[in-house]
């Protein structure tokens, strides 16, 4: 099966398969210098991105001009030079023409995790987004050096939650609620932020006696907040913290919605007094796009499918499924299958048809017949990760990706909390 840009390349108008934007087939540094910051071509061309996005300044000439075979042994190259003093992360998310040099594959916590168990790699290249390299530097050593390929790999769902919005948020419930504990001992509200979040939410979860969590521990966090809290504040996914919460039998009317742009996120005082689960108005552009119509196509087009979909997916895409998982969850399922199964994944384009590359035992598609990849991920390319490796190998670090002290401190205190809690 070919890799996803391949498949993109040779799209053409009129033909059966489609992309959601035509300016995917352009190489990613052509938006390195747009006038304003965006995310590029895919599922979040369409999001705000905010004023101070990182950007990528234009790479070198000769990574933007060399080809696939060229930058393939340049990369080579630099690995075999560097060997155990360099490590290389790459998301499920990522396109085939990256991850081929990655050293380990998984989710943001598991290459976090993976960059931990590395304390000897001088340099931890971390072929994801922003949120996720931030979160290797607070996991990493402090001679190590974690290093984006691309700076404007961000994140638009961890963008949709900012730390002046967040503790305005705070500071509008603790005008409600007071801060005094109730009889038995639970303060009025926790903050839970998703590990798609900023380093600077994951200290103010730190500072506010809270914790982060990931698409596969939720629910085990969300009762660690309970026994601690009489509520929680979720951020910055609403569908995450929606699912998992109604899982847990949080019913509906008690989870209501913050606008950071309204008063009380737009609500009544009575409802943010009932609540339970305060979801912020955040969401991922990818899982976003899948819906209910493309899961009753999948089930009418193949008798016995098994669709299964990530929690970042709207309520009724999960609840029209047969399971909800994170990545490594779909990936582990699709493993465990006995050969001949059917799969309709609703998560991102890029891992989905690699695992029906890896399991042709199965038949594996996307729900979404639209190809449409993650915008952000889709920034880091072979000529990014050529030169970052080649500059190392001169001496200069660049695209180097560093949290302050005054947050790293904090958030770590948040990371290890979420550690801790065991299911």
């Amino acid at each position: 099966m070919a890799s996803v840009n391949t498949t993109i390349q040779l799209i053409r108008p009129g033909g059966q398969v489609t992309s959601c934007s035509p300016a995917l087939k352009e190489a990613p540094w052509n938006f390195d210098s747009a006038p304003v910051a965006e995310y590029g071509p895919g599922s979040s061309m369409f999001d705000v991105a905010p004023v101070d996005t990182p950007r990528q300044g234009e790479i070198p000439a000769e990574y933007r001009r060399a080809s696939d075979e060229e930058l393939d042994r340049r990369i080579r190259a630099a690995k075999a030079t560097l060997g155990d003093r360099l490590v290389i992360l790459g998301h499920f998310y990522q396109r085939d023409e990256v991850i081929t040099y990655a050293d380990f594959v998984g989710d943001s916590f598991q290459l976090a995790q993976a960059a931990r168990a590395r304390p000897d790699a001088e340099a931890i290249v971390f072929c994801g987004v922003h949120f996720m390299a931030e979160t290797a530097d607070l996991l990493s050593g402090p001679s190590q050096s974690v290093i984006l390929p691309n700076l404007a790999a961000g994140c638009s769902m961890a963008d949709m939650a900012d730390i002046d919005s967040v503790t305005e948020c705070w500071e509008q419930l603790e005008e409600l609620y007071g801060t005094e504990p109730d009889a038995s001992g639970r303060v009025p509200v926790i903050p839970v932020t998703y590990m798609n979040s900023s380093a600077a939410l994951k200290g103010f979860c730190g500072e506010h006696g809270g914790i982060v969590c990931t698409s596969s521990n939720a629910a085990t966090v969300l009762e660690w907040a309970f026994e601690r809290g009489q509520r929680v504040l979720f951020f910055p996914d609403q569908h995450l913290g929606r699912n998992t919460a109604k899982a847990m039998g949080v019913p509906l009317e008690r989870m209501p919605m913050w606008n950071p742009r309204k008063p009380l996120g737009g609500n009544d005082a009575e409802a943010i007094q009932d609540a339970r689960v305060i979801l912020w108005h955040g969401f991922c552009s990818v899982h976003k796009r899948f819906t209910v119509a493309q899961i009753d196509r999948a089930r009418a087009e193949h008798p016995g499918v098994r669709v299964i979909v990530h929690p970042e997916c709207p309520m009724p895409v999960v609840d029209a499924a047969d399971e909800a998982g994170s990545t490594d969850y779909i990936k582990k399922a699709i493993e465990r299958a006995p050969a001949g199964s059917t799969f309709a994944i609703g998560t991102e384009i890029n891992m989905v048809q690699r695992l029906a590359a890896e399991h042709p035992e199965h038949t594996i598609f996307c729900l979404d017949p639209v190809v449409c990849p993650c915008s952000t991920m889709y920034r880091i390319h072979p000529g990014y990760l050529a030169w970052v490796l080649e500059a190392f190998i001169a001496g200069e670090i660049v695209n180097q990706i560093s949290v302050v002290d005054s947050v790293a401190l904090p958030a770590r205190v948040a990371l290890e909390r979420m550690l801790a809690a065991k299911p």
